[in-house]
């Protein structure tokens, strides 16, 4: 059985000393999915409405560009609002157990309660938590407000964000940019390479095997680029 990180007391002590790790995984996974998805999809529309390469290139470059920045400024702002809740919430918890610490004291208890734990133990654990205010504010935003501890970094997660968009968005462009022969079917299986290998990667930090994600994420990608190329199909006839 494969175990992930070593249990001597040394092993635990430098682990815990190096604090958790903040994983910028879901930006890259969110952005390179979405980088991909739409850009083909604005390739497959484009091609399903019969444009000229040229028209395809414009369309997709400034989907890119345009579309790359929009989730990143939305990534940082969502994630910016996430670190002002929790400070708001943690100023209010500091005023609450400055102010009123016997109500506090019993939601401490009345968490522990639901958990299963009763009598002296109930007691020790609710004397042990608010004995120290850093620890008490601490447990009341995990366990009453389902908040984190560990702070994401607005500017990393646009990055990470922006940087996957481009890289996998850049990928169905390239056999028109390169004016490779067949480049629209060369296109599609790029892209189905990058779903395939988006899913794939990110299965390590999953319970699903490598190839389910994989073919998961393909589907899903795969899925909305026909959409695209049956819209613009449609509104070829009709315009």
């Amino acid at each position: 059985m494969r175990i992930e990180h070593e249990h001597s007391e040394a092993a635990i002590e430098k682990r815990l000393a190096d604090g958790p790790k903040i994983n910028y995984l879901r930006d890259w996974v969110y952005g390179g999915i979405d980088g991909a998805v739409t850009t083909f999809a604005v390739v497959a529309g484009a091609v399903g409405a019969e444009l000229s390469t040229r028209v395809v290139l414009i369309l997709g470059i400034a989907n890119l560009i345009a579309d790359g920045f929009s989730m990143a400024a939305a990534n940082f702002s969502g994630t910016q609002s996430e670190i002002e809740d929790y400070e708001r919430l943690k100023e209010m918890e500091e005023r609450h157990i400055k102010l009123y610490p016997d109500g506090e004291r019993q939601e401490i208890r009345q968490i522990y309660r639901n958990k299963g734990f009763t009598g002296s133990k109930l007691e020790t654990l609710v004397s042990l938590i608010t004995s120290r205010d850093k620890n008490w504010v601490e447990t009341m935003l995990i366990e009453e407000h389902g908040l984190a501890p560990i702070q994401r970094s607005p500017l990393k997660a646009a990055f990470w964000t922006f940087a996957a968009f481009i890289i996998c968005g850049a990928v169905p462009l390239l056999p028109f940019v390169l004016s490779m022969p067949n480049a629209p079917i060369l296109a599609t299986g790029m892209t189905a390479l990058v779903f395939f290998g988006i899913g794939s990667f990110k299965s390590r930090w999953s319970t699903y095997s490598w190839w389910r994600s994989g073919t998961e994420t393909l589907t899903i990608g795969m899925t909305a680029a026909m959409l695209a190329y049956l819209v613009g199909r449609l509104l070829e006839s009709i315009v």
